[in-house]
């Protein structure tokens, strides 16, 4: 089963750029993304820009809107994801778990829908 491991951090909480906390934290991502790897469970994974780079897009009534940000007003920001592919959510949990940000942020974890089954 695929899981999406959505990764939301709040910018003030994580560490500055350039300090050895922030160079921690990044072998911490390249240490999962190697584990992952490894375990054959990876599928993909990046990293997303700034809040301030995207643009939300709805259509109310036939007509299409679009505002700069996110549409949700919140202190964490989604910052990136993985996709895995393993038996069940405790495994999606464990890799989960290797995701530095979840010491100063949240995880999510949630199963793909399926619209193409098998057999």
């Amino acid at each position: 089963m695929q899981y999406m491991l959505l990764i939301y951090n709040d910018p003030a909480s994580e560490p500055a750029y350039g300090t050895p906390e922030f160079k921690e934290m990044m072998g911490g991502y390249f240490a999962a993304n190697e584990q992952m790897k490894a375990d054959g469970v990876l599928v993909s994974g990046e990293g997303l820009q700034g809040v301030e780079t995207a643009t939300s897009l709805r259509i109310k009534a036939g007509k299409t809107e679009t505002m700069d940000g996110p549409f949700a007003e919140t202190r964490e920001h989604l910052g990136g994801y993985y996709v895995i592919d393993v038996p069940d959510l405790d495994a999606a949990l464990k890799y989960a778990a290797l995701i530095p940000s979840a010491h100063f942020g949240t995880v999510e974890v949630r199963p793909l829908m399926n619209y193409n089954p098998a057999g």
